[in-house]
């Protein structure tokens, strides 16, 4: 039943990085907030320790037969968790009435449908989930206006943004006197690599972030740079902005999260230690602060901040990102579904580092008739892009094959 003093959460992606960060951070304020679902995709281990730590009422995984096991591994510790199983079941905990706010932290277009559910009834909605907005930016942001709900981006780039600038900027950014959006990249772990070296790049360099924390494939994201360029289609969505006010600065300190540069020559940047508990905090909380378990940045152990430009000829998915933004339509939901592709291609070993980009690149040059004017039209375009994507793999393996 629930409690009113308390605000029901429901965490989708619950087992990943940033579903176990926001447990910890409701972990510490248990008289704000009280856990109503949670959902993993295949994790059912990880899922079963969850539901007996924080007792939700629903517990969502992707299979039947994961969810029977789940069911009576509960059922066995005396619990009364109701189990369900599928995408409609992440929908319907998404969308209940007693839910407060949804942390929507599922990876990959899986995410899009329950996290499109949260806005539409009119949630407070801790975006963690890329392809939202990415994929259907127009409907999303459709969807948040006409429910009334609360679009809080957890991202720590955009949640920076957020923490920079006037509470309502909707409308263009230059009528609140903002000229430019500063979104920082760390470079990720092959900042300094030279070109050829970059062709011998494994999976598990790729996924060795020097900062952050994060699972395999935003590890590989960020590595290549398309996670920045994902967050600068995010970015235009979100503060109303074109790809021509927002420039990407690679900062490989990860301590400035993003800035706001105004009229008047002002910068306002958001700084603090590389944890996403701080904006998961501000998201749960806003408009207060409370505390997330991060420590206050230490400025004499940082000593130094650098910045400098990023290297769109070694990194060409950004480069391709702000191209399929500004061509609008369905083309950051085909760049998003090549990617996928190409990099699920890249963490099994058969494509390498430098050719993710290509297959994208590849993906992205082919003719598309579709449009993104429904969410039917949008998982059309992903459909094509993967379908395009593995036939790209396909003519890569085989050239390989020639060559050998």
């Amino acid at each position: 039943m629930r409690t009113s003093s308390r605000r029901w959460v429901t965490v989708l992606g619950s087992t990943g990085s940033i579903g176990v960060s926001t447990l910890d951070v409701i972990a510490r304020h248990p008289e704000r907030y009280q856990v109503y679902a949670l959902t993993a995709h295949t994790s059912k281990e990880a899922l079963l320790a969850q539901c007996l730590a924080h007792r939700p009422q629903v517990a969502v995984l992707d299979g039947e037969v994961d969810a029977e096991w789940l069911r009576q591994a509960l059922a066995d510790a005396g619990q009364a968790t109701d189990v369900r199983a599928g995408r409609e079941a992440l929908c319907q905990v998404a969308r209940e009435a007693c839910v407060d706010t949804v942390m929507a932290a599922i990876v990959g277009a899986a995410g899009l449908m329950p996290s499109l559910a949260a806005a539409e009834a009119g949630k407070r909605v801790l975006l963690a989930n890329k392809e939202a907005l990415v994929m259907s930016g127009a409907l999303f942001m459709q969807a948040v206006a006409r429910s009334g709900a609360t679009l809080l981006p957890i991202d720590s780039e955009h949640n920076a943004i957020y923490q920079c600038l006037p509470t309502q900027h909707r409308g263009g950014l230059a009528r609140y006197g903002v000229r430019q959006l500063l979104l920082t990249a760390s470079g990720g772990p092959f900042r300094t690599w030279s070109a050829p070296a970059l062709a011998d790049v494994t999976p598990e360099q790729a996924c060795a972030h020097p900062n952050w924390s994060m699972g395999r494939k935003i590890s590989v994201d960020s590595a290549t740079l398309m996670n920045k360029g994902l967050e600068l289609i995010e970015a235009c969505w979100l503060f109303d902005a074109t790809p021509e006010q927002i420039e990407v600065v690679v900062h490989p300190q990860s301590v400035i999260h993003s800035m706001a540069a105004y009229a008047d020559g002002s910068v306002i940047a958001q700084l603090g230690n590389p944890d996403m508990r701080t904006p998961i905090a501000y998201g749960l909380a806003w408009p207060e602060r409370i505390d997330a378990g991060v420590e206050t940045l230490d400025l004499f152990q940082v000593a130094r901040l650098d910045f400098e430009a990023p290297d769109e000829v070694r990194f060409p998915c950004l480069r391709l990102a702000r191209e399929a933004m500004q061509k609008g339509g369905a083309a950051p939901a085909i760049l998003n579904a090549a990617n996928e592709i190409a990099v699920e291609a890249f963490l099994a070993g058969t494509l390498g580092f430098e050719a993710i980009a290509r297959v994208v690149a590849e993906v992205l040059a082919l003719p598309y008739a579709g449009d993104a004017d429904s969410i039917e039209n949008v998982l059309a375009a992903d459909q094509w892009a993967r379908q395009q994507a593995v036939e790209q793999l396909s003519k890569h393996a085989r050239s390989l094959d020639e060559q050998g």
